[in-house]
């Protein structure tokens, strides 16, 4: 399967979904104009993953400030790994966010609220 590798830019976050390497990262901001065109690829690649996917997968997502269409997709994406955990795969996500950041943080409690699989929130003080 290849991997999935989007540099940043100003609106768009670097995106990694690498099969291989176990790597899974969502990172930097994302203020998409249209954000289903963004995801959409990468939703259909998380699909495809979810039919043979790795015993464990654990997702970062170090996102520091998104929109709200991002806001949409990014669940979107979190609730397609969300199948995958559901049918008995080892899946996770790690919602990084900056320590003063209340508000990425409540972000992250709110998604995990309406998740199965597990959220672990992480304080990140390296974050960009």
């Amino acid at each position: 399967m290849r991997p999935i590798i989007c540099e940043s830019t100003i609106d768009l976050p670097k995106v990694v979904l690498d099969k291989e390497k176990g790597e899974f990262l969502f990172e930097g901001l994302s203020m998409c104009e249209d954000a289903f065109h963004f995801y959409e690829p990468i939703i259909a690649w998380i699909k495809q993953y979810g039919l043979d996917p790795n015993p464990t997968t654990v997702v970062k997502f170090k996102v520091s400030y998104f929109n709200t269409a991002s806001s949409k997709m990014l669940f979107d994406v979190m609730l397609h790994f969300d199948a995958i955990y559901r049918r008995g795969y080892d899946v996770s996500i790690q919602w990084h966010y900056r320590p003063e950041d209340e508000d990425m943080e409540e972000a992250g409690e709110i998604y995990a609220s309406r998740l199965d699989l597990p959220v672990h929130s992480i304080e990140d003080d390296l974050m960009e």
